[in-house]
């Protein structure tokens, strides 16, 4: 684990982006704000405002009750549907 400051941080970004990366753990110390840990994004990871995430909840919803959804009662049913996507 490295533990360095904000203005050290910003003097070298490229290398502690490139660290974190690289799987090192990097902490970032501020007198005024606190400490904060680097960590890289994956592909998995999603990034949306509230209000786009509570859009799709909303639309999901309406959808369901509209009967645009699949039923599945039964587990044979379900690894058919899962294989089938």
């Amino acid at each position: 684990m490295i533990v360095i400051s904000t203005r050290k941080f910003r003097e070298e970004l490229g290398k502690y982006l490139g660290m974190a990366k690289d799987g090192q753990d990097i902490i970032l110390k501020s007198r005024e704000n606190g400490s904060f840990k680097l960590v890289p994004l994956s592909q998995d990871d999603a990034l949306m405002s509230k209000e786009d995430f509570f859009s799709k909840i909303d639309n999901a919803k309406k959808e369901a009750i509209e009967g645009k959804g699949v039923t599945i009662n039964s587990k044979e049913a379900l690894n058919a549907y899962l294989d089938n996507l």
